[in-house]
């Protein structure tokens, strides 16, 4: 047996997805709250099928049906991971700022919140993986592809535009 040509796989994948992307969809509004994130999923699923499309197995629907669930529920199970994760690591910031009694005013943070998001983006994206994300400087640089004395003086000049934009006096 000759293995499909690339035109014939590719064929193969829209009518497989086509046959069986409500089905999917429903899949996932049955298992995910808010229902919105049900569309989210079918789309991270669609992304992975392409990516593995030669994993297609060829002319027999019910296996192809098969093969998109197994990936759908590798899809699931990491969005309920991820989920997992955020809420234990909101639960965990909660607590650390109700015994350190350290309870944000709303209205500062918002106003350094404005001001890194007025960054230029180069600027931003080096403050945000340092402050927001705990990555250190060295840490940052290297999800950047940065060289270190690169990401040192992009975070110094966004250091110093932080502080001269909350330093000026409040825009109403």
């Amino acid at each position: 047996m000759t293995p499909p040509s690339r035109p014939q796989q590719r064929a193969e994948l829209r009518g497989a997805l086509r046959a069986n992307s409500e089905a999917l969809l429903a899949y996932f509004e049955r298992r995910v709250s808010p229902r919105e994130d049900a569309a989210d999923l079918l789309g991270d699923t669609m992304l992975h099928v392409w990516r593995r499309r030669r994993d297609l197995p060829p002319g027999d629907a019910t296996q192809q049906r098969m093969w998109l669930f197994t990936i759908a529920g590798r899809v699931l199970a990491n969005h309920r991971r991820s989920s997992r994760r955020r809420l234990a690591l909101t639960e965990r910031l909660r607590t650390h700022l109700t015994d350190a009694g350290a309870v944000p005013d709303p209205t500062e943070a918002n106003a350094v919140r404005d001001a890194v998001l007025r960054l230029p983006p180069r600027h931003r994206e080096i403050v945000t993986l340092v402050h927001w994300d705990g990555f250190t400087l060295a840490e940052a640089a290297e999800v950047l592809g940065l060289n270190q004395s690169t990401a040192r003086s992009r975070y110094a000049a966004a250091r110093t535009k932080l502080k001269n934009a909350l330093m000026e006096p409040s825009r109403t």
